[in-house]
Formats: structure tokens, C-alpha cells, sequence
């Protein structure tokens, strides 16, 4: 007998161990997970600096959604970067050393874009790694946020995270306009958390003679539903709208065809599923028809979309020259401002070189299946009445990415996520009742999910 979870099948043993670890000995990507560097129960009992405790018996990690762990890759970059730096000095600039993973450091945001437009479906173009989040947010809507009197508005979401609730609350003001009248929030339904994508063309159309921009999160960090990018963005822009995203919890996370469907700007971190390290360098992708410079009124005199400008989007064959005169990268390079630290590249190059190993589309599968087994063991033998909890992500796997978040009813959180944490068990919680579970497929395991259910079950029934 079969038990089906939206579309996929699971026996009537699935709810053992034992299932569980056949699961993870017939999964093509399992060896990613050695790749890692897991938590140990004993380092995280002890509150000194110490060397990671590999042979100790590791933590469950599902807060990749938060902060991804660290790749086993990070040291070997980290330590060819500190060696060409004292061993060449300033030559590193330009020196490709012999046996390094990593390019001259002139070159070494253009080998991270090269990686990371597999990631979010772009060319290389249109891609950079740059700065961090909110900092590229602000820089992106200095470039497309063009508010005038009679178009001002942007819409976001509901609850958006304050990396973007503070960036367009402060460009608004920037402009002399009123936060209260120009930004407009797109919520649920009344005691929904899901926002459908026929709410937000509804919202679009109701604002679009007075809307300038819509800015919206790829995967909602409180609830994990993952919108309807190509849809809403083909709709908002035939609408006169231009249209960014806050890639911060899809990048890495589910598939993505930015190119292809059209989007005219994005910007993600790379700490939480692309594991690039705690306040990593940001992305960027700009797609092409923003990023062109047109030199048909001669060498001198470049036109091309006008951003906030700084000498490392200067064009390489002319950044040295130090003449003051602009020449913008084409693409998306074009918007970088300073010489970019290379310890966070370095780091960056390093969580990438996993990815290159594999793709996003493989990820993505084992994800689907993986989220889908923890919906599974959690409503098992439940039923909406009898359940101390509800799932707000929505249970259609094409809607979410590697994300649960568990609404608990009132005075369960801190006691739930107190005794996971006895348990060595992280995952992250929001006020007033949400745990947000995220099982990444690069190193989680069907066991683990197991284990976290029961777990939670019996933090739950305490």
C-alpha cells in the first residue's frame, strides 16, 4: 500500500529508520554531504574555540535557510588566497599561480559569476558577486527606482524581510515621498499565509498607473512559499512595472530562469543555502537588455543605463588608466563599485566549486523529495484536529523550496525549540510560534529528517 504526499509516493514502511537510510543509501548525491563540515553534538556543548570534531557524532543541521554550513573547500581557498597574497604581494592582482583553484585576484569576481549563473539561469554577463544584500538592493534601486509624480509606488510583500522593508522604505523618503502612500504591501487572505499569484496580479493591476517597481522575495523567508517569478514578472511588466527580486532564500535553493523570464534585476546573499560563510559577498544579475553600452556616438562618449558608478566597473582595459573617464562593463560587472575583498571571493569560489560539481536541477530533485518526506512523517497519523501545529509553507512542492515552517499553537515554541536543542538538533525559529525546518539536500539526510520528527514529536507531547 501506497501513502501519496502531492505527488509523491511513499510504502507503508516509510515511517521507519530503516526505510529512512535506504533512502540515503540509493541517493545519487549522498556524498555530497562529506563535503562538509557538520556541527558536532561536543562543539556545540562547549563554548571555547576549537578545532571541528569530526570524529565526534555530528549535530542535525536544518538551518541551512539561515546559514549553511561550511564546505570542507573553504580552508583550501582561504589558504591559497593567504599564500599568493604573501608570496607575491601586489602581483596577485594580475599572477595566476600555479596549482591555485583560484584566478588573479583582478579576475576573481568573473570566476565566481561564471559558477553562479548556473545557478540562477543567466549568462555570465549578467551576473557579478559584489558587496552584500542590502547594500546591492539600495545600488539596484538607485539604478531602476525612477519614481515621478504621477508613478511612484513599489509593491512588496506583506512581510518582508527589513533588508527590504528598510531599502524601499528609505529610497521612498530619499525621493521626498512618503512611505505610507507609495509603498503598498501585498498580503494574504484573511488567516492565509499563502499569498496566490492571481492576489498579487490583482494588486497590480489595482496599482499600476501609480506603481514604478515591484520588489518581491523569489522564496518568502517566514513561510518558504516560493511565488510564481515568471508569471508575476511577464504580468507586472506588461503592466509598465519594472521588476526586481530578493533572491536571498531561492538562490541555490530552487531553479531559477532568470534570463528566460525576463527579470530585470535580482540580488541574493550566499551564506544560507549556497554555504559561502556568515555575511558572504552578495550576487547580482542585471539582465542583458539593462546591461548594454552603446558606443555608436563614439569611444568617448558611452550611453548606457545609469547606475551609481565606482572604478570597478570601469572597464578592465582602461581601470589603470586613471583618466576619469567612464567606460561601464558591459553586464552586469558594470555595477560594482570598489575592489572587492578577496578573502570573502575566495570563500565564495569555494562554495561554488561544490555546486560546479553538480546541478541545481539534481538538487533540486532530491530537495522535492527530501521536503516531501518530512511533510510526510509529520502528518502521519494526525489529523488537523488533533495536531499541536499547522504547516503555512504551502504543500504543493512547485510552491516551496527546501522549507518547512511550523506554526505552533501558542506557548509551544519555547519549549518545543529548547528541547531540540538539548537534542543537538538547529534549526531556526521566528515570534510568536514558527519553526522553520530546512532540509538542504547538499548535506542533509533522510535519516536526519527521521530523527528531527521524532524529536519534535516528543518535544511536542512534553
Amino acid at each position: 500500500m501506497l501513502t501519496q504526499t502531492n505527488g509523491l509516493k511513499f510504502p507503508e514502511n516509510a515511517a521507519s529508520k530503516e526505510y529512512a537510510s535506504s533512502l540515503d543509501a540509493s541517493n545519487p548525491l549522498s556524498a555530497f554531504r562529506h563535503k562538509f563540515i557538520v556541527p558536532s553534538k561536543a562543539n556545540l556543548a562547549s563554548k571555547k574555540l576549537a578545532k571541528p570534531n569530526l570524529s565526534s557524532n555530528p549535530c542535525i543541521y536544518l538551518c541551512g535557510n539561515s546559514l549553511g554550513i561550511q564546505p570542507k573547500a573553504i580552508s583550501q581557498y582561504l589558504e591559497a588566497q593567504l599564500d599568493t597574497w604573501s608570496s607575491v604581494g601586489v602581483n596577485g592582482h594580475f599572477t595566476k599561480i600555479e596549482d591555485s583553484p583560484l584566478e588573479p585576484w583582478q579576475s576573481l569576481a568573473d570566476q565566481a559569476a561564471k559558477s553562479m549563473c548556473k545557478i540562477v539561469g543567466a549568462a555570465p554577463e549578467e551576473v557579478t558577486a559584489m558587496a552584500t544584500l542590502t547594500a546591492n538592493l539600495h545600488l539596484l534601486m538607485a539604478c531602476f527606482y525612477k519614481p515621478t509624480p504621477t508613478k511612484h509606488k513599489i509593491l512588496l510583500d506583506w512581510k518582508a524581510f527589513p533588508s527590504d522593508h528598510f531599502a524601499i522604505e528609505s529610497h521612498i523618503a530619499w525621493h521626498g515621498l512618503n512611505p505610507t502612500q507609495s509603498m503598498v504591501l501585498i498580503g494574504p487572505d484573511e488567516g492565509e499565509y499563502k499569498i496566490s499569484t492571481k492576489k498579487i496580479l490583482s494588486y497590480i493591476d489595482q496599482h499600476a498607473n501609480e506603481a514604478a517597481l515591484l520588489l518581491l522575495p523569489g522564496v518568502q523567508y517566514y513561510t518558504g512559499q516560493f511565488f510564481d517569478i515568471r508569471t508575476i514578472t511577464e504580468y507586472a511588466q506588461s503592466k509598465g512595472l519594472l521588476v526586481g527580486w530578493d533572491l536571498a532564500h531561492a538562490y541555490a535553493n530552487v531553479e531559477l530562469r532568470l534570463h528566460d523570464w525576463n527579470v530585470d534585476f535580482a540580488a541574493w546573499c550566499t551564506y544560507k543555502y549556497g554555504n559561502a560563510g556568515p555575511g558572504a559577498m552578495g550576487g547580482v544579475f542585471v539582465h542583458e537588455k539593462h546591461g548594454r553600452v552603446d558606443y555608436s556616438q563614439g569611444e568617448d562618449s558611452p550611453q548606457f543605463r545609469h547606475r551609481l558608478t565606482g572604478w570597478y566597473g570601469d572597464h578592465k582595459s582602461v581601470r589603470f588608466k586613471m583618466d576619469n573617464k567612464f567606460k561601464p562593463t558591459p553586464g552586469a560587472a558594470g555595477f560594482q563599485l570598489s575592489n572587492p575583498s578577496v578573502i570573502d571571493l575566495a570563500c565564495l569560489c569555494a562554495s561554488l566549486s561544490v555546486f560546479d560539481e553538480t546541478s541545481i536541477t539534481e538538487l533540486r530533485r532530491k530537495s522535492v523529495q527530501l521536503t516531501a518526506y518530512l511533510e510526510y512523517l509529520l502528518l502521519k497519523n494526525t489529523t488537523d484536529d488533533t495536531r499541536p501545529f499547522r504547516i503555512i509553507t504551502p504543500l504543493n512542492p512547485e510552491e516551496r523550496g527546501a522549507q518547512l515552517s511550523l506554526l505552533l499553537k501558542p506557548g509551544l515554541l519555547h519549549k518545543v525549540t529548547n528541547k531540540l536543542h538539548e537534542a543537538a538538533i538547529i534549526c531556526d525559529k521566528r515570534e510568536p510560534g514558527v519553526v522553520r525546518v530546512a532540509p538542504v539536500p547538499l548535506y542533509n539526510t533522510f535519516s536526519e529528517v527521521w530523527l528531527f520528527v521524532e524529536q519534535f514529536r516528543a518535544a511536542l507531547n512534553e
